[in-house]
């Protein structure tokens, strides 16, 4: 017998999509991982530049790993030498074609909030890459917008900047966000995409699973 939320993910889920739709996004709704990552790859021409911002639903699901396994040509900041050389790269994905990515939140009716270190996953998403391929686990859609600034500064930021424990940030210290001014803050940026435009540049994926932070 599937869980009461898994069930809940597959009734909200299709929901979710009409709405991300209705918002000019490309969007479907996948009970599994499995099903996503084939759909995923089926919206890549083989011809395509693909790189990635930070995120750990890309990399569970393994969509990096699969894209330089699929031969595409990659723009991978994870294989700099230095921290300039990891800019430099950074910079250099946002003129790619396809942008992998996840998001912090998506609402209900269709709207993703993001918050970021140094920009380039915001950037990317608003400009550049010609599309944009959002993969997100139904355990970040939230009701309201209000709900996904919280969600975004007071549950994925605290949790993803564990993942740098040299970072000096309250949220580091403490495990919850203290609206800080940092230079290691992994929130300076926060952006809401309320439209998609041009229409279906970005596509959001929803998996009825829980993934990421």
């Amino acid at each position: 017998m599937e869980s009461p939320m898994k069930v809940r993910y597959d009734k909200l889920g299709p929901r979710v999509v009409r709405a991300l739709q209705s918002r000019h996004f490309g969007a479907w709704y996948f009970s599994t991982a499995a099903e996503a990552v084939e759909q995923v790859f089926s919206l890549i021409p083989a011809t395509d530049v693909v790189s990635w911002g930070g995120s750990l639903t890309t990399r569970g699901l393994e969509l990096t790993k699969l894209a330089t396994e699929k031969g595409y040509k990659v723009i991978d900041r994870d294989k700099a030498a230095t921290p300039e050389e990891r800019l430099e790269i950074s910079r250099q994905g946002l003129l790619c074609d396809t942008y992998l990515t996840s998001t912090n939140a998506v609402t209900e009716d269709g709207q993703l909030v993001n918050g970021d270190g140094i920009g380039n996953r915001v950037a990317a998403m608003a400009f550049g890459p010609k599309q944009v391929i959002v993969v997100v686990g139904m355990n970040k859609v939230v009701k309201t917008l209000e709900d996904a600034y919280s969600r975004t500064r007071s549950v994925a930021a605290p949790a993803n900047t564990q993942r740098f424990p040299a970072y000096k940030t309250p949220c580091n210290e403490t495990g919850a966000c203290g609206d800080c001014k940092s230079p290691d803050s992994i929130c300076s940026y926060i952006v809401q995409t309320r439209l998609c435009k041009p229409n279906g540049r970005i596509k959001v994926i929803l998996i009825g699973e829980e993934l990421g932070l």
